[in-house]
């Protein structure tokens, strides 16, 4: 991806999985990248790793529940860099399984506030930075779960059939103005928290996905990468299932 070289890139939830991946990644490829998360020594952890590597990255403590954080983070990289090329809103969070009658409210409010409010807040501040520079393309994370239901998940569930729909919506709004906007929805993906909410079992999804394996980071990356850079300069509005095949079932 030669193209995103010098290129300015925005990753929410950048310090741990998908996130900390995607910045590695995009910095390898020569990506100025401008990291938001919560847990400051975390992302401190991967602006670090990017500088020893020669690369450059920023990082900003940012909760996108605020927007106020999202502004400041998106000011953040217009005022290191000067613009916005891109954006990879990753930054999400899944609580417990439980039928939506034994959903605690907070798990309901968190979720959405995060995993939906989130992204709609970040592209709100990423488009108009772009829109000042002549364009950009933005990358959210939805899920397998974004495509089709799973039970005991309905909040989650919901959350990411938002940013289908936010983000389909979107990419009708700026694909006149240069901007395009797509999403990935990742099925179940080795991370942190993917590790948390199914007590590490690698293979608890094993019968439901067609590879009868879970995936990697990585995977995820080189879609975000691609959907991020100029090889996909035809491409707006458009879901890209990362999910061994699930969503094909």
């Amino acid at each position: 991806m030669t193209d995103l070289d010098g290129k300015v890139i925005v990753v929410t939830g950048g310090g741990s999985g998908m996130g900390r991946d995607a910045c590695l990644a995009l910095a390898r490829a020569g990506a100025r990248v401008a990291i938001g998360g919560r847990r400051t020594a975390e992302g401190g952890t991967v602006v670090e790793a990017i500088r020893a590597a020669g690369g450059q990255a920023v990082f900003r403590a940012t909760d996108v529940s605020r927007p106020a954080d999202c502004a400041a983070l998106v000011q953040c990289a217009l005022d290191t860099w000067g613009r916005l090329d891109g954006a990879f809103n990753n930054a999400g969070l899944q609580r417990e399984f439980a039928d939506v009658h034994e959903t605690p409210d907070a798990d309901i409010a968190d979720v959405i506030d995060i995993n939906l409010k989130g992204v709609l807040y970040m592209m709100k501040y990423e488009a108009a930075a772009m829109l000042a520079t002549g364009g950009g393309a933005i990358v959210n994370n939805s899920s397998i779960f974004g495509l089709k239901a799973m039970p005991h998940l309905a909040y989650y569930v919901a959350a990411k059939h938002g940013i289908v729909g936010a983000t389909r919506a979107a990419a009708l709004d700026y694909a006149a103005r240069g901007i395009r906007v797509n999403a990935v929805c990742p099925g179940p993906i080795k991370t942190p928290s993917y590790d948390r909410v199914t007590g590490s079992d690698d293979h608890m999804y094993d019968d439901g996905v067609p590879m009868h394996r879970i995936g990697q980071p990585a995977e995820v990356s080189a879609a975000v990468l691609w959907l991020l850079s100029a090889a996909s300069s035809y491409v707006t509005g458009a879901l890209l299932a990362v999910d061994g095949g699930m969503s094909a079932g």
